[in-house]
């Protein structure tokens, strides 16, 4: 590998998403300067997320399936267009 393209602070950063209260260790090279204790007594920096993968619509199978029919429809009829036969 060539040296000196790599950030030199890749380091282990907990991540936080604060919907379900649910935190994950990983490495990363992200800047913050909140801190957090982790389980194993160790103080690492954290990063405050709004979605992640245990909360998002998709990955929890609670995605709402959008009605693209009925949508051009309600569009048709409510600019007075009609479908072209």
């Amino acid at each position: 590998m060539k040296k000196g393209i790599h950030p030199s602070s890749y380091r282990p950063v907990v991540f936080k998403d604060i919907s379900i209260d649910y935190s994950f260790l990983v490495r990363s090279t992200v800047e913050t300067k909140d801190t957090i204790e982790w389980e194993d007594g160790n103080t690492y920096p954290l990063v405050k997320l709004e979605l992640s993968h245990k909360s998002h619509p998709f990955f929890t199978g609670k995605q709402k399936m959008v009605d693209s029919a009925g949508r051009v429809d309600r569009f048709n009829k409510k600019y007075g267009r009609t479908p072209k036969n």
